[in-house]
């Protein structure tokens, strides 16, 4: 493996390594991690790599990389959204594999051309929305897939935030005040790209459901700020169901409350990332039930493929989603690398089509918010 970005006092990219890390199938052997070339430096001997693996840019590390007999497998982008289609475009040009946060670029023209490289190229790319590696949403899509709920007719889904908060009365900078809400960084969005398509993903892969149509109403309450940090949206699916999506970074008390609400015909669930070890399935007629990671009575969804690791009682959380999305991509370059078929239904991870569909969740709900006539319809891709 090796990384763009992620270096010295890098949230996220320690949060990649950790996850890479967890299975032990995975080790760090490269990486340029960071535009300033000492920083990149010192990042490599935190991580114990060999300097001539240290690189000063991408383009030099696509460059030897690619030439080395052992170079690497796959290379994990942690870079801010500005910095995740070249180097993608790059590596994979190359004939390397590619692991990728979200969004997946900086915009959907750019999205439609990776997925395209994505097919040219034939190699594996995989795209970090780590909420999706959670045994109990893999089970909640189980649910929904086998009819359990019935006819889905709502979906709610939400990802409130406070941290930014303290920022509304005077414009400070805080963790706001970073990278997100530069434009030329971050692109047309800040708290529907950072958030909000986590809540738009969640909801496609536990209901497989589209949204057709979108009506945004979005707002920006921190002084000084280009990008919004607050949106409330109706949502019209493909199946005919209505649903609510709501991101926010100023709801204040709230920490990381991504949540999702499936309405059906026969049963609803929910499932709350801050409990993440329990699924609610609700009935208009019986009790409630309450399913719990790791017990024998789940699926193979929650408990097959390894994305499992302690017995019940034994809560898993955060860094075990983000493992199950480096733990199924390794699978897939694995049985790439060995001419190995995929197995019966695909890979469990999400792939290019969904960073396609964020961005264009992105995009649309932009446009919904700034037109007059607010209900939007998301662009068809052929």
């Amino acid at each position: 493996m090796g990384m763009v970005g992620g270096g010295r006092g890098a949230f996220i990219g320690q949060v990649h390594r950790m996850a890479a890390n967890l299975d032990g199938k995975i080790e760090l052997v490269a990486g340029a991690f960071s535009a300033d070339p000492e920083k990149a430096r010192l990042s490599g001997e935190d991580f114990f790599l060999d300097p001539d693996r240290v690189y000063a840019t991408y383009e030099e590390m696509v460059e030897k990389e690619s030439s080395r007999e052992d170079g690497i497998d796959f290379v994990s982008i942690v870079t801010p959204n500005y910095l995740h289609f070249p180097p993608a475009k790059a590596f994979l040009e190359a004939g390397i594999n590619v692991i990728c946060d979200k969004p997946m670029t900086l915009s959907l023209d750019e999205a439609l051309e990776l997925k395209s490289i994505v097919e040219k190229t034939g190699k594996v790319f995989a795209l970090t929305h780590n909420y999706t590696g959670y045994p109990m949403v893999k089970e909640a899509r189980r649910m929904v897939k086998d009819g359990e709920l019935g006819r889905i007719l709502k979906v709610v889904a939400e990802y409130p935030q406070g941290y930014a908060t303290g920022s509304v009365d005077e414009v400070v900078e805080g963790p706001i005040g970073g990278w997100r809400t530069d434009p030329k960084k971050s692109g047309i969005s800040n708290c529907m790209a950072d958030i909000g398509t986590h809540a738009h993903n969640l909801l496609r892969y536990i209901t497989g459901l589209e949204v057709t149509d979108i009506c945004s109403h979005l707002s920006t309450f921190i002084p000084g700020r280009e990008l919004e940090d607050d949106g409330n949206n109706l949502l019209k699916l493909d199946n005919g169901a209505s649903g609510v999506l709501h991101a926010s970074q100023i709801c204040n008390g709230d920490e990381n409350a991504l949540n999702i609400r499936v309405y059906g015909t026969k049963a609803s669930l929910e499932w709350h990332q801050e409990d993440p070890n329990e699924l609610i399935v609700k009935y208009h007629d019986a009790p409630r039930r309450i399913y719990r990671r790791g017990n024998d009575y789940l699926s193979d969804a929650a408990n097959g493929n390894g994305f499992t690791r302690t017995p019940f009682a034994h809560p898993e959380g955060f860094i075990e989603a983000f493992a199950n999305i480096y733990l199924a991509a390794a699978q897939a370059i694995a049985d790439q690398i060995d001419g190995n078929p995929a197995p019966e239904g695909g890979y469990d991870f999400p792939a290019v089509d969904d960073g396609v569909a964020g961005m264009a969740f992105i995009e649309t709900a932009i446009k919904s918010g700034q037109s007059d006539e607010k209900w939007t319809s998301f662009p068809t891709f052929s």
